[in-house]
């Protein structure tokens, strides 16, 4: 019951749950939040359930003890106060390390369900009490909620602590509220499981024929259709977390803004996952010095960012070589190309949509040897010449064109919005329903394909 579009989750657990959130009384809410969290996580994870308590725990002490310090004027007092910050975040960068070295050798079943993205929350809630941003330490049973709550723990998006409604009084409670959490909601399951899932066979197909038979079109075939499954794959699930979270009576949370729609990769970048983005961004490359030392510094910093972003997705080889790809493009993008971008944004747009499919395969391909093969059939000059079956393209156009045709149109920023801001049109709210029910009936029929980020 960990993904959201079990039909467990979606007719128990979330039914359940909240009904039993809305009769409670307003201040006991919390607790109706962390024990439904707590069961969320534990029905997915009977062992490391232990691991995400003790993580609670020990990050609530390390910051009550910077916000101890952080109070005293002292200069002595404030070095105590930064001791306690680098002692826990050692401990939480170095449990995600020795977990993300253990999946890269031993494979994702090691990896405790959304241990990337609960540590990042513990993270930023350290460094937010060490900088003031969070002025006065909230309760244990507080904070506890802020790390487990159940539509984020699994795969984010990654939330700062100011950005939610603690009290209960600055909390949206309408049945407007609600209808709008549930359409971002079916829109997130009717995304994931009606073009993500579909998509996915493409890829999966293209494994089991080998990427030394297939053809060049195939291949760029298969790049373009990754790169919409795990666009919409994960957007589908921000939607879904985000439109729960507005239910709960919490702001919306945006992860992504049409990152298909950018005019350079920094761009792209800062469209996509963007609460990951933003964590490096303020707790990585600001305090490095971002972009105001010199070229140099500028580079150095990027370096680091997108070294800890390609360690962030996994310890194997893979990906950080896509992290040092994305660096070495956006470097030069930083550097060089930026200006030709601004004044030219239709080839900007053609550049981000020529060079991401390339960057997934980096993403996708965890074995190098394979990696290879597939970057020689996407540009014959360095690969291994005639295809098998050079007409392959056309058998899986035929299948598949249906689904990346619709996935284009839902990429476009203008589609997206206009449905959003007519939301509540009887012929808009029809057709919601209509594609979430199908989501239901493609789940029972055709089964459930995990979250693509359920183990980061």
């Amino acid at each position: 019951m960990t993904a959201f579009t079990e039909i467990g989750f979606l007719f128990r657990f979330l039914p359940a749950f909240l009904a039993v959130y809305y009769i409670t009384p307003a201040k006991y809410r919390d607790w109706a939040l962390l024990m439904g969290s707590l069961v969320f996580y534990a029905v997915g994870e009977p062992y490391f359930i232990l691991l995400l308590v003790a993580a609670v725990w020990l990050n609530y002490l390390f910051a009550s003890r910077i916000a101890h310090f952080r109070r005293r004027k002292k200069r002595r007092s404030q070095k105590k106060s930064a001791m306690w910050l680098v002692t826990a975040i050692a401990m939480d960068v170095g449990l995600l390390a020795a977990f993300k070295v253990s999946g890269a050798l031993l494979g994702a079943s090691v990896l405790p369900l959304g241990l990337s993205f609960y540590l990042f929350k513990m993270i930023s809630f350290q460094a937010d009490v060490y900088s003031g941003e969070i002025r006065e330490l909230p309760s244990f049973w507080q904070t506890a909620v802020y790390f487990t709550m159940f539509p984020q723990v699994a795969s984010g998006p990654i939330m700062r602590y100011k950005e939610g409604r603690w009290a209960q009084d600055g909390r949206e409670y309408s049945w407007e509220k609600a209808e709008e959490g549930l359409w971002y909601f079916a829109v997130g399951l009717s995304t994931k499981v009606l073009l993500a899932d579909r998509l996915s066979i493409l890829w999966k197909d293209i494994s089991v024929i080998g990427y030394e038979s297939i053809s060049t079109p195939l291949a760029w075939l298969g790049a373009v259709g990754f790169s919409m499954e795990l666009y919409f794959d994960f957007w589908g699930y921000s939607l879904m977390a985000s439109g729960i979270c507005v239910m709960l009576g919490m702001p919306f949370i945006r992860n992504f803004d049409h990152p298909y729609a950018a005019k350079s990769m920094g761009e792209f970048w800062r469209r996509w996952h963007m609460t990951l983005g933003g964590f490096f961004r303020d707790y990585v490359y600001i305090p490095l010095g971002g972009s105001r030392d010199g070229e140099i510094r500028t580079v150095r910093n990027l370096l680091a960012v997108w070294l800890l972003t390609g360690f962030w997705h996994g310890g194997s080889p893979n990906f950080i070589l896509w992290g040092m790809l994305l660096f070495a493009l956006i470097a030069i993008e930083k550097l060089w190309l930026w200006k030709v971008c601004q004044k030219a944004p239709f080839l900007g747009r053609c550049y981000v949509l020529f060079l991401i499919p390339v960057t997934w395969i980096f993403f996708a391909i965890t074995d190098l040897g394979q990696l290879g093969i597939y970057l020689g059939r996407m540009f014959p000059v360095a690969g291994s010449g005639i295809s098998v079956n050079p007409w392959d393209a056309l058998k899986y156009l035929r299948l598949y064109g249906g689904y990346l045709a619709y996935g284009a149109v839902w990429c476009v920023p203008g589609v997206y919005r206009f449905f959003e801001k007519h939301r509540r049109h009887p012929a808009a709210a029809a057709l919601t329903a209509v594609l979430f029910w199908l989501s239901v009936y493609c789940i029972v029929s055709m089964g459930n394909n995990p979250f693509a980020y359920l183990k980061f």
